[in-house]
């Protein structure tokens, strides 16, 4: 009960919730622990939750026909993360979703969502609210990687999520500014030096 608390009152900061509200909340959400590396979801997969992180890290990202990964986007914890375009459309996703740290989570099943928007208005605002934040920063982004360089990327992805810089490898920040994890020592150094030598 107690994580469902954390999720009550990251919603509850919104929109303060009743009895009924809350009884709902906490039928409908389920709790799961997730081990370092473990998925969520997998390319291929239809994304079948909307998953609020309770506590720990996790990347989303899609897998290039090198191989290659490229992050899409990290959450952690009060923050929400899900597929967007196949859990709507029931489709098949291209992307994955993996805990970088052992991790818990609470999910609610898209039948579940839906119940909860057309039965308590609040609660689809807040769920509209989540999901215009996630277009914003999805907007801002595909604009910084058309408009900024790699330095600026940086800088801006360490002002953004001060807490994340520290708590990812370099393979990972690299991986999501679209760089390699040298270039992005090299920004350091140069950061570092232009900063004890102003």
């Amino acid at each position: 009960m107690k994580n469902k608390e954390q999720l009550l009152a990251h919603i509850s900061a919104a929109f303060p919730l009743n009895e009924k509200e809350i009884a709902d909340l906490c039928l409908l959400f389920n709790e799961r622990k997730i081990k370092r590396r473990g998925f969520i979801l997998q390319h291929g997969d239809i994304c079948k939750h909307f998953t609020f992180i309770v506590s720990g890290c996790f990347k989303m990202y899609g897998v290039d026909q090198n191989g290659k990964e490229h992050n899409l986007e990290f959450a952690v914890e009060n923050e929400w993360l899900t597929d967007l375009s196949s859990f709507y459309s029931e489709q098949p996703g291209v992307v994955y979703i993996e805990a970088i740290e052992p991790s818990t989570i609470l999910q609610i099943s898209r039948p579940d969502l839906i119940y909860l928007y057309a039965n308590y208005p609040k609660l689809n605002s807040t769920f509209r609210i989540v999901i215009e934040r996630k277009y914003i920063a999805l907007q801002n982004r595909v604009l910084q990687n058309i408009s900024a360089g790699a330095e600026e990327r940086y800088v801006n992805f360490i002002t953004q999520f001060p807490a994340l810089a520290n708590r990812l490898p370099n393979t990972q920040i690299a991986s999501y500014l679209g760089i390699t994890s040298e270039f992005l020592s090299k920004i350091r150094k140069d950061l570092a030096h232009k900063r004890l030598n102003p």
